[in-house]
């Protein structure tokens, strides 16, 4: 493993084993995107780990072991992307006890 300094990021080099019909897919990204394939697959990387990230929040948020605004951070998020993302998914980021209380506030 070799590191590398650009900028203010460190990279760091790793080696990985993929599936052949997986760097087929590597390879049309480059053609497609004019990349080199440690670019290519740093994108792919990038957005899955930017997957991962928000599927954990909206996870731990659904088992409410996250509140609203740790899960943004998990998800690297604003709140206010993490409440759109729990919408679309129909997942509850507000504990039903709170709900009783702000109705019970407005009678």
């Amino acid at each position: 493993m070799s590191n590398a300094c650009i900028g203010n990021m460190t990279e760091v080099t790793v080696s990985a084993r993929i599936p052949r019909d997986m760097e087929s897919e590597v390879e049309a990204l480059m053609l497609e995107e004019h990349l080199e394939k440690s670019a290519a697959l740093r994108k792919i990387l990038h957005l899955g780990l930017e997957g991962y990230r928000r599927d954990r929040a909206l996870r731990l948020l659904s088992e409410r072991k996250a509140t609203l605004s740790r899960a943004a951070e998990v998800a690297k998020v604003s709140i206010w992307e993490m409440l759109s993302l729990a919408r679309e998914r129909h997942i509850p980021w507000v504990d039903d006890d709170l709900l009783e209380d702000l109705r019970g506030a407005g009678h």
